[in-house]
């Protein structure tokens, strides 16, 4: 299966009805792997501050976390695995595996639950297949 495969039917797939804005899966240097049509272009330093949250949880916290120069409020995650942001009614969140970084953009009506599940779940059967 293609990574472009993995975004178009496994990240953004139907959720009741609804489906994610946008969704990537990035390699841990900022390469892009696979993303859908809206998913917007990432600066370098972006990925790099995103990684750094990984490595050190709170780094973001102060200065917000920052996709495609839009700024999200960071909110509560797990350390180390998960980052989650917040922007109006909408929001993101990343989950980190041994080799990418897999996103998922939502706004209403998804619901912040609804894309953790989706991402984590996607990010949870790679970390199982060693990626």
């Amino acid at each position: 299966m293609s990574w472009q495969t993995y975004v178009d039917d496994h990240l953004m797939c139907d959720i009741e009805g609804s489906h994610l804005t946008a969704a990537a899966i990035v390699g841990h240097d900022g390469s892009v792997w696979a993303k859908s049509a809206t998913f917007p272009e990432c600066k370098s330093e972006e990925i790099t501050d995103i990684m750094k949250d990984f490595d050190e949880p709170g780094f973001l916290a102060p200065t917000g976390l920052y996709i495609g120069g839009t700024k999200y409020m960071v909110i509560q995650g797990e350390p180390g695995a998960v980052i989650r942001g917040k922007k109006g009614s909408g929001g993101v969140t990343i989950k980190k595996t041994g080799q990418a970084l897999i996103f998922g953009i939502y706004e209403e009506p998804v619901t912040p639950g609804q894309c953790n599940m989706v991402v984590e779940r996607m990010g949870d059967y790679l970390v199982d297949q060693g990626l």
